[in-house]
């Protein structure tokens, strides 16, 4: 993959950022911390470059391998809710993908433990990841349905994929009063949940419909 750079291109103008804030806002994007990272993450870098003029649109576009780098509003969402209340520390992302998920939500927690399980995008993240400065990101080339035990109990899991159900081995590491937010159900008609662990129960609360890539098992 071709990658733009940092600076240095139309589409990275202040006015393009802003327009994709303003619209997040409208939709209901109520984090000032969530829209500022939003603003400030170079959307384009995490693609190729043949798609970079289309990085602040708020749509989802392909990163190869079958896999798309998340829809802004998606992605602002999904770390909203896992920041609401309590902002957790300790954080197990699934999915690094091409990292921009990633990269927003990482500033905003102490710590980010990030699997995924093609060698090859973990790969290129790290790279981006390393060239944006963000060094409290911990990365691990594996399989999200087994997650990341040796540091569980976590504070927060995000998971970029979708399953027909939470994977129990997530539940297992999901600390008490912890938050997991990912996508649950059958292609085109996924559901994205949070559930919060208390104690041996989880509650679980559904905050729209979703569309995801589906999370595989083993290694590629």
């Amino acid at each position: 993959m071709s990658r733009p750079p940092l600076t240095g291109i139309g589409m990275t103008s202040a006015r393009t950022r802003e327009r994709l804030v303003a619209r997040l806002r409208e939709q209901g994007i109520a984090n000032a911390a969530v829209l500022e990272r939003i603003r400030n993450v170079p959307r384009h870098v995490f693609v190729d470059e043949a798609l970079a003029s289309r990085a602040y649109e708020d749509t989802a576009l392909p990163i190869g391998h079958g896999q798309t780098i998340s829809q802004p509003y998606v992605v602002a969402r999904m770390t909203e809710a896992l920041l609401e209340g309590n902002a957790p520390r300790k954080v197990l992302e699934v999915g690094t993908g091409c990292g921009y998920q990633t990269a927003v939500l990482a500033p905003l927690v102490a710590t980010v433990y990030s699997v995924e399980r093609i060698a090859v995008l973990q790969q290129g993240a790290r790279r981006v990841l390393r060239d944006l400065r963000i060094q409290n990101v911990f990365m691990r080339h594996g399989d999200g349905f087994e997650g990341w035990p040796p540091y569980a109990p976590y504070d927060g899991i995000l998971v970029a994929a979708a399953a027909m159900s939470v994977p129990p081995a997530l539940l297992e590491q999901l600390g008490n009063g912890g938050r997991l937010v990912m996508p649950v159900g059958p292609d085109r008609e996924q559901q994205l949940v949070r559930v919060t662990r208390r104690g041996q129960s989880y509650e679980r609360e559904t905050l729209g419909s979703a569309t995801f890539v589906p999370l595989l098992q083993g290694l590629a």
